[in-house]
């Protein structure tokens, strides 16, 4: 194997690199005020010497390509770019900050490289383009070590944060439950007593969606704990609950024969409360909103449709996607226009969990409806107890 110029002139001129590499760290503040010189450089002898190895290993035309997307072929073990974009991370570094280091070490090695060329010796193309490769695949490695480690702390702390205020809210809850059944209490104690049990209500059914959504990333889904029971019970309950925290909506619901099933109801129940929820939200309000519940011989299917605003084609395909809300007039609330946009996501997973799904259709003639098809007994499902709190 002919060693690669350039290779060795990295191997050779390590220390002036190195100090170029520290010299432009340095100017990174606020992170760089904190860190000695042997945080400012590490991993970078390590990245350099990875550089210098691919430049005397032979590739395809294929390899090259996909190292110049950041594609290149990898082992098992941490590559130094992981681990120095997850040092980073923890230095405080932001992802532009990290990205202008490999800036730094590419401008620094082919301009000593240039003037080392100049005594007489012509500049190989081939190596330039070969390290540029190389310094490519160190910043995709690092970029998608830093956005996943940054993924994984936001979902860590989404989850930690809705755990800590359920124990509050539901504090809240009950105080304001038992102001309202008093007998010895002014009328106008027990209404705004009724608000806040109404508000926390609300609270407590957005954390539960908030922890369900982190469960969904940082675990294996959203437990589901299945039963037998008869779907029309949850159906009649939550519309009803609804009707009472909506009392200027109309909430129409038609049940059919046979909606006995496997399910977990409570999943179930949260699963149709959002999906509701959404169509009063986005529907008009001189329209209901009907729920229709109908037994097949294999599925139960729950259509709730609402004759709002139509829904965009292009934005069906990303409806469940989290944190994405459709405006559906200028007038909305703006706490309720500006929320996290969860609850469909959640609903998504419900069904998925019980070996269903839901489907969406829009139009003007017919309204938005989402329609939920779940299999009476579904096939191939664990029920997971544990975990199993959702309340």
């Amino acid at each position: 194997m002919t060693q690669s110029r350039l290779a060795g002139f990295i191997r050779d001129n390590m220390e002036p690199i190195l100090q170029a590499w520290e010299n432009f760290a340095r100017t990174i503040e606020p992170p760089a005020l904190t860190m000695s010189d042997v945080d400012l450089r590490d991993h970078a002898r390590q990245m350099l010497l990875v550089f210098a190895d691919d430049l005397d290993t032979e590739q395809s035309d294929q390899e090259s390509a996909d190292k110049a997307k950041g594609l290149g072929e990898r082992g098992h073990a941490d590559t130094a770019a992981e681990v120095h974009a997850e040092a980073r991370l923890l230095s405080g570094y932001t992802v532009v900050q990290l990205v202008s280091e490999y800036r730094a070490v590419r401008a620094s090695v082919l301009t000593l490289w240039a003037d080392d060329t100049r005594g007489g010796q012509g500049t190989d193309l081939g190596d330039v383009t070969r390290f540029n490769e190389a310094v490519d695949q160190a910043v995709a490695e690092s970029v998608a070590r830093y956005e996943r480690l940054v993924k994984q702390s936001q979902n860590m702390f989404l989850a930690i944060l809705g755990h800590d205020l359920r124990n509050p809210l539901g504090t809240l809850v009950t105080g304001s439950s038992f102001m309202m059944q008093a007998t010895d209490v002014p009328p106008k104690y027990v209404l705004v007593a009724t608000r806040m049990f109404n508000g926390a209500t609300r609270m407590s059914k957005l954390i539960n969606d908030l922890i369900d959504f982190t469960r969904t990333h940082l675990g294996p889904g959203i437990p589901i704990r299945m039963r037998q029971g008869n779907l029309a019970v949850v159906c009649d309950q939550v519309v009803n609950e609804l009707r009472t925290f909506h009392p200027e909506r109309q909430v129409d619901m038609r049940l059919s024969r046979r909606l006995e099933g496997q399910f977990d109801e409570g999943r179930i129940a949260q699963m149709l409360s959002n999906l509701i929820g959404n169509a009063i939200q986005h529907g008009s309000n001189d329209t209901p909103v009907t729920v229709d519940v109908n037994g097949g011989e294999e599925d139960i299917v729950i259509a709730v449709t609402n004759r709002g605003p139509v829904i965009p084609p292009d934005k069906i395909t990303g409806i469940f996607d989290p944190l994405v809300r459709l405006v559906s007039n200028a007038d909305a609330d703006y706490t309720e226009r500006t929320s996290l946009g969860i609850g469909l996501f959640v609903s998504r997973e419900i069904a998925h969990a019980h070996g269903g799904r839901i489907d969406v259709a829009s139009n003007a003639a017919t309204g938005t409806t989402f329609a939920v098809t779940l299999p009476r007994r579904p096939k191939g499902l664990r029920s997971t107890d544990s975990a199993a709190d959702h309340s």
